[in-house]
């Protein structure tokens, strides 16, 4: 018995993640597809005519269990993946590539889409006409109007890229882990707080290395330590193993698999009748073309590096008054970003950490600013089996406590887990199935050694806000079809980012922000410093994510059949056409280990983070114009927003909600670049 099989008893369907086994996933995977494929051919063969529902609903509803089971399969294979889930995935990703080929390039199956999306114009109900249009243009951008000989090739492409893709991950997790910096003597991690070096010390002995420190790497370039050990030998060592992943020779070395997935995707994009394939994808998202992403980006790249420029000379200036004798470095920055912030804003790292305790931060700030604003309760749920003994899970009621879904933290890092921090959706909300969303949260934090609190940064708490923003976007859906819950990338990130601004108000603040020793809330004058700080470093921060953000461009603007490139110089090269080459600011992710686009879906969509900044942050100020973090505007943004899925073109629903197009401004004045 195959418990992926076989229908949950558990709340809302969750996964039996105690009788799941890794060996279970392929074959279950295996069945599911074949019941796809059977179900698929018997509406494409259907001797009626063609109607929305003996074809689209129809579809819709076979498609939900393969669609469940992929969506777990590929969480659980970045979030807790093993040597057996790694072999799985290379058989299981090209299988995947080729079903879903021999859906969308059927000319039977294709020919009642369109008939449905032929005569959408006659259909009253504007969800229907929205899920004809999207699943007809789904078929012909994966090839459906290609002659048999293009469909041959683009089936060879996407077979190749399924499977690189899966070498990509699995050499990227043994980089990062092969990476890992050991400390011999305790000395070398002076400024490291001790709560960072006892959990370093467990890291140590977990890999059997007793009476070491390991300094385990996160998925980004800049590494967290960097800002307080005062070693500077070691905050090179640090910095030069996480910039070198992936490109070092050996096993591990991804240069080759991104130069090829970057060919691949160029070649897909030619078949498709687009120039390269930055321009195929654009076509479907709200930016439109490249050029209007590239605007964005390069348009700010002045602004940025300049105050970026000026952050650097102020750090120049304290090694020069200390009698330093060297230039400041990309690995020093960390360092010495946050001896200015204590020099010139009075605020220390080491004094705010201890009013951060992770499960308060969770309860009393990200779930009571959801409370807030949208009536939503939480009830953690000890009843629902996991996959890794650190998650936890937790039920979700509306006001009226009619339930809505479950929701999965995930908090510490571990070796067999994908850094960074990510949501999931494991199942979509569908009043057409009547399923309700499961979704997790996976961060990358630091876990606590044995009895020590999980005390984090203030950066880690925002990363909780951001996440979360995805649940609810995921948890508010009140769409038909599940196919909609899919958004446009450059829209997907709107609810994450702006429920990060709730972080620093004020009422959520006070509540989670208390010392977990004494319960004492933050004083007063360190809140006002935190508040001053939120434009300090931004000059950093935004060039680093441009730098990657245009790099993503370059990479995927290439047209097919172009020379073929080294990939360190056409980093360096791109850099600098884009006049983002700082020294001292390295992107965010180098091209080797820019998981993002390479694994995680934003090939050609890094940009995306900034257009939808421009949204939360134009979002943000509505609700300062209106009475701020009250229940009604937070019960507009959720009708509006949170609910509505793909239901619409995301700028109209933008549009209705903020009664204009937005405006960059608010971005600007949030980031520190242009003055309110």
């Amino acid at each position: 018995m195959n418990p992926l099989l076989e229908p949950s008893t558990l709340p809302f369907g969750a996964p039996p993640f105690d009788r799941i086994q890794d060996s279970d996933y392929e074959p279950a995977l295996d069945a599911a597809m074949a019941a796809e494929r059977t179900a698929f051919d018997a509406i494409a063969n259907d001797s009626a005519s063609a109607t929305f529902a003996n074809t689209i609903e129809a579809m819709e509803r076979a498609g939900e269990p393969l669609r469940r089971l992929t969506n777990l399969f590929l969480f659980i294979a970045q979030a807790n993946t093993s040597p057996a889930l790694q072999a799985a995935q290379a058989e299981i990703m090209p299988k995947l590539a080729a079903h879903e080929d021999a859906i969308h390039l059927d000319p039977k199956l294709f020919a009642r889409v369109k008939a449905v999306y032929d005569a959408r114009a006659t259909r009253p109900d504007p969800e229907q006409r929205r899920l004809a249009e999207r699943i007809y243009r789904d078929f012909v951008r994966a090839g459906a109007e290609l002659s048999p000989a293009d469909q041959t090739t683009l089936r060879a492409l996407n077979q190749e890229q399924s499977k690189l893709i899966t070498e990509f991950d699995k050499r990227l997790l043994d980089g990062a882990n092969a990476s890992a910096i050991v400390v011999d003597r305790r000395e070398d991690l002076d400024g490291l707080p001790e709560s960072e070096i006892a959990a370093a010390a467990e890291a140590a002995a977990e890999r059997g290395l007793a009476g070491k420190w390991l300094l385990t790497l996160q998925n980004t370039t800049e590494q967290p330590e960097l800002a307080y050990l005062t070693n500077r030998a070691l905050r090179e060592r640090l910095h030069a193993a996480s910039s070198a992943r992936g490109r070092h020779g050996g096993d591990a070395d991804t240069r080759a698999i991104v130069r090829r997935l970057s060919e691949i995707r160029a070649q897909q994009a030619k078949l498709l009748g687009f120039p390269n394939f930055a321009a195929y994808h654009l076509d479907d998202e709200m930016a439109g073309t490249p050029e209007k992403a590239l605007a964005l980006l390069t348009d700010m790249v002045p602004a940025a590096t300049a105050k970026a420029r000026g952050e650097a000379a102020r750090m120049q200036q304290m090694i020069d008054a200390d009698g330093g004798g060297f230039t400041l470095a990309a690995s020093d920055w960390p360092f010495y970003a946050e001896r200015v912030r204590q020099a010139d804003y009075d605020l220390d790292e080491d004094a705010i950490r201890p009013y951060f305790e992770f499960d308060r931060v969770l309860q009393d700030g990200v779930f009571f600013a959801a409370t807030t604003l949208y009536g939503i309760t939480f009830k953690e749920r000890r009843d629902v089996p996991v996959y890794h003994a650190d998650v936890r899970v937790f039920e979700v009621n509306d006001a009226d406590g009619s339930p809505l879904g479950l929701f999965y933290i995930d908090p510490f890092a571990r070796s067999n887990k994908a850094g960074g921090a990510y949501a999931w959706a494991l199942a979509d909300a569908s009043t057409l199935l009547g399923t309700t969303p499961i979704v997790t949260n996976t961060d990358s934090f630091t876990k606590p050694a044995p009895g020590q609190p999980a005390l984090i940064s203030f950066t880690d708490v925002t990363t909780m806000f951001h996440e979360f923003g995805h649940a609810l976007h995921s948890l508010c859906s009140r769409v038909r079809y599940p196919s909609l819950n899919d958004v446009d990338r450059d829209f997907v990130e709107l609810p994450s980012q702006f429920n990060e601004h709730w972080a620093l108000e004020p009422d959520v603040l006070a509540r989670y922000a208390r010392h977990h020793e004494i319960g004492a809330p933050m004083p007063s004058d360190l809140v006002e410093k935190i508040q001053k700080t939120k434009a300090f470093n931004q000059g950093f921060r935004t060039t680093e994510y441009l730098a990657a953000a245009l790099l993503d461009l370059a990479w995927h603007m290439r047209a097919a059949g172009a020379p073929e490139v080294d990939v360190n110089a056409f980093e360096r090269d791109a850099l600098a056409r884009f006049t983002i080459d700082l020294a001292q600011v390295p992107p965010r992710y180098h091209t080797t280990y820019f998981s993002h686009i390479w694994s995680l879906g934003y090939a050609a969509s890094y940009y995306a983070y900034l257009w939808s900044e421009v949204l939360d942050c134009d979002a943000y100020y509505w609700f300062n114009e209106h009475g701020g973090m009250i229940r009604e505007n937070g019960q507009r943004f959720r009708d509006l927003i949170l609910s509505r899925g793909n239901t619409e073109d995301p700028a109209e629903l933008f549009r209705v909600f903020r009664g204009r197009d937005p405006v960059v401004e608010p971005l600007l004045i949030e980031r520190g670049l242009q003055q309110g």
